[in-house]
């Protein structure tokens, strides 16, 4: 079963509020100083998804990103925890594309790559949670997708899947090739062995352009986005406090009340 996995490197979601910072004139978020990107939390999910269904049914995992020199190390840390093969989409044409702009090129890499059983994706991205790029990927592949997954298994001719909705749990039938979407119900990472981080560090990553996919320069980048940011900024919250007293516990607690009747509160 070989499996092709769609991951995206993200500002690692964990870092104190302190350190998140907006450029607001260049509406974009300012790397925080010496905390490395990760890969996105859903993504982690797809990966040991694929991983447990090449444990189970043998087969080939390819991962596949965009970004800058950076995304290697997400990509290193896909093939020590059990993929066999990377690959970076770089290129200053892809540079400010939207979702739609990165599933074309996306569609065009798993074109190149070739047959595949199963096509995955996180449900979300950690940064923006739109959830758009898988749906646009399929349609763009013209593939039968099913998203938030919890459970995938393996059937002659095809999947059974479980998808995690908020008032249980639709189970779908759904044949390959296809695209699937996982959620974090499905599985816990595992994290990469020391004999897969060797590994891994030994492997070279193709750099793949525009010109290398066949992808339109026109079709991708911030020219051709059709969602358009208008203002990116860190909201200010305030607050205040104000102490209700009294010359006895009972009175200060009358005079609560009575302050948050006046203010409509009950």
């Amino acid at each position: 079963m070989d499996i092709v996995v769609c991951i995206k490197q993200v500002q690692d979601p964990d870092i104190p509020p302190r350190d998140f910072k907006v450029d607001e004139e260049k509406m974009m978020v300012v790397p925080p100083a010496n905390v490395p990107p990760v890969i996105s939390t859903f993504d982690e999910n797809a990966i040991e998804a694929a991983i447990q269904l090449k444990e189970a049914k043998g087969g080939k995992i390819t991962v596949v990103t965009m970004g800058g020199d950076k995304a290697k190390d997400s990509l290193k840390k896909c093939l020590a925890m059990g993929c066999d093969e990377a690959v970076l989409l770089q290129d200053p044409a892809f540079d400010g594309s939207d979702a739609f702009g990165v599933a074309r090129a996306l569609a065009a890499a798993v074109r190149k790559i070739g047959k595949f059983d199963i096509l995955m994706c996180g449900r979300l991205s950690s940064d923006w949670s739109y959830g758009t790029t898988p749906l646009a990927l399929a349609e763009a592949l013209n593939l039968p997708s099913v998203t938030q997954l919890q459970k995938i298994e393996a059937r002659d001719g095809g999947l059974r899947c479980e998808r995690a909705l908020e008032d249980g749990v639709e189970v779908v039938d759904v044949s390959t090739p296809c695209l699937l979407t996982v959620s974090n119900e499905m599985n816990n990472p595992r994290l990469p062995s020391v004999k897969g981080i060797l590994t891994a560090s030994r492997k070279q990553i193709p750099l793949w352009k525009a010109a290398d996919l066949g992808v339109d320069a026109g079709s991708v980048g911030a020219g051709a986005a059709t969602l358009e940011l208008t203002k990116l900024y860190k909201p200010v919250f305030t607050g205040q406090c104000e102490f209700i007293t009294g010359e006895t516990l009972e009175e200060a607690a009358e005079n609560l009340a009575l302050r948050l009747r006046a203010d409509k509160i009950i």
